[in-house]
């Protein structure tokens, strides 16, 4: 069982547990295994700086060469560790709330570090120790500060930039004050949007909103969008890796939606192909790849398992239902920046609204809700929960994902807090709010 690593990197509470010796042994360990060049970014909390040039120092002293990429969003980091370099460390805690950052390990792909690597890395962190090379050994630091105008370029020629452009939409871009300031407005006015924007100064503190996109955290932007007109309203998490739509009425599009909708376009354009996704992810993704000539393959929840297996299947298009959409000809990982510009794109080619858009989709609904517990109680719950609803029908590839008759919910931890998460699909929002409940008074049930 791993003691460091959650669903993709380690997230800790800044400078209380991920200090800089923490988080420059963890390098030192990574860069002992790696061996070669290191690229290494940040998004924009008020720690990140900190830890940075700890892990920097943590790979130096393991032989490694370092390359700083600065502030920048973990998909421009993933693109720059496939193009160019040997590994990766993103230091972010992407959605979490701004007294937490992270450290994201990838391998040679920009993919998240595969399990027996990091067992490996913890194993040299808690039980030996890293390799610490003689002063002349020691790695040089380097910088690249092209890698964003050549990230943002590379977006622009995967979508039909003109008929972007003669669409002339109207867009209003809330970045939360996270890494998507240094990318998302300039690659929209790049494509010839009218771009207002929001939350676009990058900002540790978060003071217009806090970094994950949910609705009661979007309100304000779903007002701007209404009050100026906008064909749409898009908002993003800390690390710029999901994408989260308001239509131009003002409604709040859930991440599934969007990843049926790009699903959709991406099968028609490519005359069918492999999907890959959660297991958490709703059953629309199933319907619309039956339709049209795909075919869906479900993983453990992770954006790394999801690019894993899109890199190891040859697939054509993935993600999960938080807004996160991979397209593994570009980057092996939640890009942002090319969803937002394939998002538009559709709109502009289609010429229709994206509420219509969405309208055209199998409808279900959703209901996602969450409740604390401490990390150490996680099993024994998830145990008992298991072995209750053991008269159902039930998939156990992550969590319980539990079978009625109304629809699903999956009940499972949380890889990144200390935190159950419950997600339920129906085909009314009544019954996915009354199973979703249910998933909770399960979880409650066991930590009294």
């Amino acid at each position: 069982m791993k003691r460091l690593f959650g669903t993709f990197g380690v997230r800790r509470l800044a400078n209380t547990e991920l200090t800089p010796e923490f988080a420059s042994k963890i390098a030192a360990s990574y860069g002992t295994l790696v061996k070669g060049k290191v690229a290494v970014g940040g998004d924009t909390r008020t720690s990140t700086e900190m830890i940075k040039h700890a892990v920097i120092s943590g790979l130096l002293s393991s032989g490694c060469d370092v390359i700083d990429l600065g502030a920048l969003p973990t998909p421009a980091l993933q693109f720059a560790v496939r193009n160019y370099y040997d590994g990766g460390i993103m230091i972010t805690a992407s959605h979490n709330p701004p007294k937490y950052n992270g450290i994201k390990l990838m391998d040679s792909y920009g993919i998240g570090t595969p399990d027996d690597m990091e067992l490996k890395i913890e194993d040299m962190f808690f039980d030996s120790a890293p390799d610490r090379v003689p002063w002349n050994k020691i790695g040089k630091v380097e910088k690249d500060e092209g890698i964003l105008d050549e990230y943002i370029q590379n977006v622009v020629d995967r979508v039909d930039a003109e008929a972007i452009k003669q669409a002339k939409l109207k867009v209003i871009v809330d970045c939360g004050s996270g890494a998507a300031c240094f990318t998302t407005p300039y690659l929209l006015r790049k494509l010839g949007c009218e771009v207002l924007t929001m939350n676009c100064q990058p900002d540790g503190f978060f003071p217009g909103r806090d970094p994950e996109p949910t609705e009661p955290n979007l309100k304000e932007l779903i007002e701007v969008v209404k009050a100026t007109g906008s064909d749409i309203g898009v908002a993003h998490d800390g690390d710029a890796d999901r994408t989260i739509c308001i239509d131009e009425n003002g409604n709040f599009v859930f991440g599934d939606k969007s990843f049926a909708l790009v699903e959709k376009y991406m099968l028609k354009e490519n005359n069918g192909g492999l999907i890959v996704t959660t297991v958490a992810t709703s059953s629309a993704i199933y319907d619309i790849a039956n339709e049209y000539n795909g075919e869906v393959t479900a993983t453990k929840v992770g954006d790394l398992i999801v690019a894993r297996e899109l890199k190891d299947k040859d697939g054509l298009f993935g993600g999960e239902e938080n807004g996160g959409l991979i397209f593994p000809d570009f980057v092996y990982g939640r890009d942002a920046a090319l969803s937002t510009a394939k998002i538009i794109e559709i709109i502009a080619k289609t010429g229709k609204p994206l509420s219509k858009l969405i309208e055209e989709l199998p409808v279900y609904y959703s209901e996602k809700m969450k409740i604390e517990c401490p990390d150490e109680l996680k099993q024994e719950v998830m145990q008992k929960i298991a072995e209750e609803t053991r008269e159902f029908e039930v998939d156990t590839t992550d969590g319980v994902k539990i079978f009625k008759e109304e629809g699903w919910v999956i009940i499972r931890p949380s890889g990144t807090e200390p935190i159950f998460r419950c997600f339920a699909e129906a085909k009314t929002k009544e019954e996915a709010t009354k199973m979703a409940e249910w998933g909770i008074s399960l979880i409650s049930k066991y930590l009294k």
